[in-house]
């Protein structure tokens, strides 16, 4: 059961360090979200404690086709 507890505390420990890097980068201020800016947020949070020894998380999404006139 300690164990859990534990776990938990971590886990909610490094979400709250991924989101503070989130802030940080500045993720959160884009007035426009799209795909990119999404999945890059979502990213910074998930690998946020590995944001500060030095990996930059990107997603980058494909180009959609533009439909035919």
């Amino acid at each position: 059961m300690r164990t859990s507890a534990t776990l938990s505390v971590l886990v909610l420990v490094w979400l709250a360090i991924g989101a503070a890097a989130a802030v940080q980068r500045g993720d959160f201020s884009a007035s426009e979200a799209s795909c990119s800016s999404v999945g890059s947020v979502v990213v910074t949070i998930f690998v946020g404690p590995l944001n500060y020894v030095g990996v930059n998380p990107t997603i980058e999404c494909p180009d959609l086709p533009e439909p035919s006139e």
